[in-house]
């Protein structure tokens, strides 16, 4: 299923947000197998996340986790499989592949695996330089541009 809306008006009057624009255009695209194993995606705070993946059947050997930029992957393959003779194959041990968009600054702090459940915690840290700031104005209005003895001032200081 296509996206019908066109967003080139947006395109126009704004710089850098491409990512957007395209993830919003591949949100409407079927995911396929990304159903799964099920998962969940849990907000804990302002800047904290959760995500939870049911992977029973799996060891810590089976799962990989990848944090490349701007995604998390996360990978599981059943290896040295038996060949056994099943009366009744009801456990879906199946390889898989989860993939989530992460927003800029948001990595990954740990991970574990719990009960058949693999947690993994997410926190967003915006980097000193990124934060917003206090611009100190000053002069007497006598100074030329460029003269002027304008002060940063951190924004936590205010």
């Amino acid at each position: 299923m296509r996206s019908n809306v066109d967003f080139s008006p947006f395109y126009r009057s704004s710089v850098g947000f491409d990512r957007i624009f395209n993830l919003l255009e591949n949100s409407a695209q079927p995911q396929g197998s990304d159903k799964w194993p099920p998962y969940d995606i849990v907000k804990l705070g302002e800047d904290k996340y959760r995500v939870i993946i049911a992977v029973a059947g799996f060891a810590q050997d089976d799962l990989s986790i990848t944090h490349e930029p701007n995604m998390l992957v996360v990978k599981g393959d059943k290896s040295g499989e038996e060949e056994l003779q099943y009366l009744h194959h009801g456990l879906a041990l199946r390889p898989f592949v989860h993939r989530f968009e992460l927003a800029d600054h948001v990595t990954v702090i740990d991970a574990r695996l719990d009960n058949g459940l693999l947690v993994i915690e997410l926190k967003k840290e915006i980097p000193e330089e990124m934060k917003p700031r206090r611009i100190a104005i000053g002069g007497t209005g006598d100074t030329i541009v460029g003269e002027s003895s304008r002060q940063v001032e951190d924004s936590h200081a205010a």
